[in-house]
């Protein structure tokens, strides 16, 4: 997944738009492959995952770091956070717990990472966040949560040089 990495936003929408709703595409791994048992380990139980998520207001699973973003679709992810100018937020990094990693994808019900949950809630990953971006949306969803979205200031600063 190293190729894609140095990508921008607009490569990693290309690539989803090309993929059309890949959701499906987690079935590669043959899926009995999980010894440890059904939660039993640490970072994997519903009751810390809830936790987790419910722990800020804008809670992210990356491959990787915002820092050091592992694949493009968490770099897309972070990059889409930093345009709205988010920075306050949770991101935890799945390539450190393997529990984690499969515990976060049977708790939202979804099978790949990134995800992002507002307030306790999973949005989704980056094509759903991607989404959001372009149709205003998450402008919006922030604003629930309380963030103003720094694209407001720019639209305002445009309007203003006119």
């Amino acid at each position: 997944e190293r190729a894609g990495m140095s990508g921008s936003l607009g490569r990693a929408a290309a690539a989803l738009l090309r993929w059309g709703r890949g959701a499906g595409g987690g079935s590669l791994r043959s899926p009995g492959v999980r010894t440890a048992g059904s939660g039993a380990g640490g970072g994997g139980s519903t009751e810390e995952l809830d936790a987790m998520v419910k722990k800020d207001k804008v809670v992210v699973f990356l491959k990787g770091t915002p820092e050091q973003p592992q694949c493009g679709f968490s770099n897309a992810v972070v990059q889409i956070l930093r345009l709205h100018g988010v920075r306050d937020y949770a991101a935890y990094n799945v390539l450190d717990d393997p529990k984690l990693r499969q515990g976060i994808k049977d708790y939202s019900n979804w099978p790949t990472i990134p995800q992002v949950y507002l307030n306790g809630e999973f949005v989704g990953g980056c094509d759903i966040l991607l989404q959001m971006h372009q149709n205003g949306d998450l402008v919006e969803e922030l604003k629930k949560l309380g963030i103003r979205s720094a694209l407001l200031d720019d639209e305002k600063k445009d309007q203003d040089s006119k």
